[in-house]
């Protein structure tokens, strides 16, 4: 996409987060929940379908605008919302898209498009984590379709969803062959949801344990093929690791920017912060890893539009991206003093809200099992 269009969508992206979220936010992060006012606005806004087809409701852009408004979600300090907003359009949408039959499609992407409808993917498990091979949810084949048993853990809009999609053993002699995926109506009967995590940061973005007893659904709930869930989990984890580089570049920039204005204003031995050599030198090197980092997004994302993005390249960004985002947010934090420890400075959000960006979406010592796989193989 040409940089004039790209700059007409950073401009509307900003000016709707200065409108609709600016304002609110404190109060969303003491109340733990987004309103689905928010999302209603955003789905007004085109901002829930930015590179969904238009047949469904979205703008039929391109994928960079999507992880452009990702970032420019984190650079504004909204990380509960750029969680959230990950989830909901940048992996449930474009796991419909990608994967769903077309009725599927036009029950579901329409509505979230909009932000009536809100999604959530459920994976990990209580004793299973990112053990995909060991869950424990099972579907089971009945004359009228499935019955789903089980729960799942750290659900990111499992309070609020109108639909997850549930990860499930439908074979369990099968191994990564007996994983099934289904869409999950949250109004059903046999659905329920645990009190809200409570967690270090990111407070708006509701956390959730779920829990299905004798749930059962039609076979249209299938999404996909049988015991093919853990193909698509991985063909669209490409996509989810990508947005959690967004966030990173975001936060990033945004701590950098709260950083450089701080310096530049405060005073410490009859001078600015900012005429030290330690200040100088820090700010300096964020920046120089800022700039290769990003170069390394933009090549994933070109990478991923031309399909020829692997999972050893999400590896490597969502650990390397992710990681700079806390060491980068804390040194940031360290030049504000007492001060970037309180909660009346921006600052501190950054950093709360960065810590759980090297777990969600797989864990950074999987990402380097992930990279060490494809260079020695997998481990006896």
């Amino acid at each position: 996409m040409d940089e004039q269009a790209t700059g007409l969508f950073h401009s509307m992206i900003s000016r709707c987060l200065a409108q609709e979220v600016a304002p609110f936010y404190e109060q969303w992060e003491a109340e733990g929940e987004i309103p689905r006012s928010l999302w209603r606005a955003l789905g007004a806004a085109g901002l829930l379908g930015i590179d969904l087809d238009e047949t469904y409701g979205g703008a039929g852009a391109d994928i960079a605008i999507t992880q452009l408004a990702l970032e420019e979600i984190s650079r504004q300090g909204f990380g509960g919302l750029a969680s959230a907003y990950n989830i909901h359009a940048n992996i449930v949408m474009p796991y419909l898209q990608n994967v769903a039959t077309s009725d599927q499609c036009q029950k579901w992407l329409p509505a979230m498009a909009q932000g009536e409808c809100l999604g959530a993917i459920a994976m990990s498990e209580p004793h299973a984590g990112s053990d995909l091979a060991a869950m424990k949810t099972r579907a089971t084949k009945t004359p009228k379709g499935w019955v789903l048993n089980g729960s799942k853990l750290f659900i990111t809009n499992g309070q609020v969803a109108d639909m997850v999609i549930v990860c499930a053993k439908t074979d369990p002699s099968a191994g990564a062959k007996g994983v099934s995926l289904f869409l999950v109506d949250t109004s059903l009967p046999g659905f329920s949801r645990g009190k809200p995590i409570k967690k270090i940061g990111q407070y708006a973005s509701d956390t959730a344990e779920l829990a299905f007893d004798q749930l059962e659904l039609t076979n249209d709930a299938l999404l996909g093929d049988e015991g093919a869930g853990f193909r698509y989990l991985m063909q669209e984890l490409l996509r989810e690791r990508l947005g959690v580089g967004a966030q990173a570049l975001g936060a990033i920039e945004g701590a950098l920017t709260l950083t450089l204005d701080y310096v530049a204003q405060r005073q410490a031995f009859g001078q600015r912060v900012a005429d030290f050599q330690n200040t100088r030198f820090t700010l300096a090197e964020i920046k120089a890893q800022l700039d290769m980092a990003r170069a390394y997004f933009n090549h994933c994302v070109a990478k991923y539009r031309q399909g020829s993005m692997t999972s050893t390249d999400a590896a490597i960004l969502k650990l390397q991206l992710s990681e700079l985002q806390c060491r980068a947010v804390d040194r940031c934090l360290q030049l504000f003093g007492g001060y970037g420890y309180t909660h009346e400075y921006p600052i501190s959000r950054f950093y709360l809200d960065a810590r759980v960006q090297t777990i969600y979406a797989g864990s950074s010592e999987i990402m380097k099992e992930i990279v060490a796989r494809s260079l020695l193989g997998k481990a006896a």
